[in-house]
């Protein structure tokens, strides 16, 4: 299902400070109904502050906030019953079943004893836990208990639904099932506001994506947009047997044509608007004492946009992924 011309949610100037410390400075943003709107940042850019400020968990210093046309400002809590909030640490008890954690939300919801029975069983199949249903949710592996709160936030049918960084932590197969199931739930006309700094997760997952760093958004398009800058670009990636640094000099005098970037030590990123002349490089750098041991073409990625538009390292993100888990 593709999103309509409404708003879902508008936001403007929204602000939040903790002491000295600006988590959000004044951004502005429409999501679509039926949108999947991405928020991409590393590690403590603002995008968990953010959802708070949205749903009501934190109170904004100043902007303005509406979700489905309902001023949410003064009354954080009035929109609540249209939208559901999956947390990037899951909020459900480890005492009671995937079942009975359903059936309690569920039941916050106002929703009747049958109808959430109903609701729990329903999700737990759609969701690949029908079997696990009546197991401990402290039992569950990272990825079930991923899926199990994401059911959760969805209980009760929500227009809008907030996903705090949904697949870091799981290993890449939990994190590809986690992403089908956001997929899915955009198909079926939910609309969704996703955090990650996993760049691959949001270039596949989403619509648009707003970059934002140190609690400002720097650039917000759609991801085909965005990508137009770098699409017509060559790139090739060289493995080679020695460092990689001691011929960036020669390189980039001899061939003024390609930008070369060491990418490590044994790793050399040529880039080029025109097809890059393997051949020739190869043996360009054997002839420097550099054996080639594998070149292989890449597909320019959301990546590069977002190193050139935010001027933080792909490399940087790299260690944020590697400090919280596997990711997709």
């Amino acid at each position: 299902m593709t999103s309509s011309g409404n708003p879902a949610i508008e936001v403007r100037g929204l602000a939040k400070r903790f002491g000295p410390v600006r988590a959000v400075g004044g951004v502005d943003f429409d999501i679509r109904e039926g949108e999947l709107f991405g928020f991409l940042g590393p590690n403590g850019a603002g995008k968990t502050t953010t959802i708070n400020l949205l749903v009501g968990l934190a109170r904004s210093d100043e902007g303005t906030v509406r979700i489905a046309g309902i001023d949410c400002t003064r009354r954080p809590k009035a929109a609540q019953h249209l939208v559901g909030v999956v947390p990037d640490e899951s909020n459900l008890y480890p005492e009671l079943t995937g079942y009975e954690n359903l059936c309690f939300c569920a039941a916050l919801y106002g929703m009747g004893r049958h109808d959430r029975r109903v609701r729990a069983r329903e999700l737990l199949d759609r969701f690949g836990l029908a079997k696990a249903g009546d197991r401990r949710f402290g039992g569950y592996s990272r990825g079930m208990k991923r899926a199990c709160t994401i059911a959760a936030g969805i209980v009760h049918r929500p227009k809008i639904l907030f996903l705090d960084e949904p697949t870091t932590g799981l290993d890449v197969a939990a994190a590809r099932q986690i992403r089908a199931l956001i997929a899915d739930l955009k198909r079926t006309g939910t609309t969704i506001f996703l955090t990650t700094h996993y760049i691959e997760e949001a270039e596949r997952l989403c619509g648009r994506v707003a970059f934002i760093v140190a609690g400002r958004i720097v650039r917000t398009d759609t991801v085909r947009n965005l990508m137009q800058p770098v699409e017509g670009r060559h790139v090739v990636e060289f493995t080679v047997n020695g460092p990689a640094e001691s011929v960036m000099k020669d390189l980039q005098s001899a061939f003024r044509d390609l930008e070369a970037e060491p990418l490590g030590d044994d790793r050399i990123r040529f880039s080029s608007a025109r097809p890059v002349r393997i051949g020739l490089l190869v043996r360009f750098l054997e002839d420097r004492g550099l054996e080639v041991g594998e070149a292989r073409k890449v597909r320019p990625t959301l990546e590069e946009v977002f190193v050139e538009v935010t001027g933080i390292e792909a490399s940087a993100m790299q260690r944020d992924k590697e400090k919280t888990g596997a990711g997709p």
